[in-house]
């Protein structure tokens, strides 16, 4: 199992037909692009298809907060397309992609590993990475749905993996009061109060190495911390 998700490279599980906007693209027309292909969010190129940045369902969202805070993005985008041709008069002028975007976008090229793409995404807090070239032309997209796939791993098959690493380090991990660890879509978060001395760092390490594992959330504390 390991040797497939080594081996597998971003390229081999990208899609490369790439619902993408112009800078110029209304905030109305990036609503319906959005909504109609049932996505979270696009690359916006340039006319050399150079990868300026992205849009998401957050980012209008932000745009429209004034619709209500009670709304999800879905539905102020939806909102945006009842409303009359008029209503910018009111509003105020709309933003086009290329000020709605976030730039510069974190993107990742076709040859490299799928765990590697997995870990940038989380590190970045990105749920997609527009795919580019050697000159950074966009080519494709991957989703962190396309990346868990690609381990082909639950979460229960991570979580058994990651227990026996911890358990190795013994008795380092023995040492950790009501340690607990969960996984879901391959994060993993450790929580638990340790002893002042141990190194908790070593236990994030190993697994980091576990396959499958594409983030740790640590939240282990000493017991001085856990006193206060």
């Amino acid at each position: 199992m390991s040797t497939v998700v080594e081996n597998r490279t971003v390229g081999q599980v990208m899609t490369s037909e790439v619902v993408q906007a112009r800078p110029d693209t209304s905030f109305e027309e990036l609503a319906r692009m959005l909504i109609a292909h049932r996505i979270s969010g696009l690359p916006v190129v340039d006319d050399d298809d150079k990868v300026m940045g992205v849009v998401s369902r957050k980012d209008l969202a932000r745009q429209q907060g004034c619709l209500g805070r009670h709304e999800s993005g879905r539905q102020r985008m939806a909102h945006t397309l009842r409303r009359p041709a008029d209503a910018h008069s009111v509003a105020g002028p709309a933003l086009a992609a290329g000020e709605l975007m976030t730039s510069p976008a974190v993107t990742v090229h076709p040859e490299q590993r799928v765990a590697d793409a997995a870990r940038i995404m989380e590190r970045r807090h990105v749920d997609r990475l527009p795919v580019v070239d050697e000159e950074d032309r966009l080519i494709g997209i991957t989703t962190r749905r396309d990346l868990l796939r690609a381990f082909l791993r639950t979460d229960e098959e991570i979580l058994a993996d990651v227990a026996d690493a911890v358990s190795g380090r013994a008795p380092a991990a023995h040492r950790i009061d009501g340690l607990r660890i969960d996984v879901r879509d391959g994060m993993v978060t450790m929580v638990g109060s340790s002893e002042p001395a141990l190194d908790t760092a070593a236990l994030i390490r190993v697994t980091w190495r576990v396959d499958g594992v594409v983030g740790v959330v640590n939240r282990l504390t000493t017991g001085r911390e856990s006193d206060h």
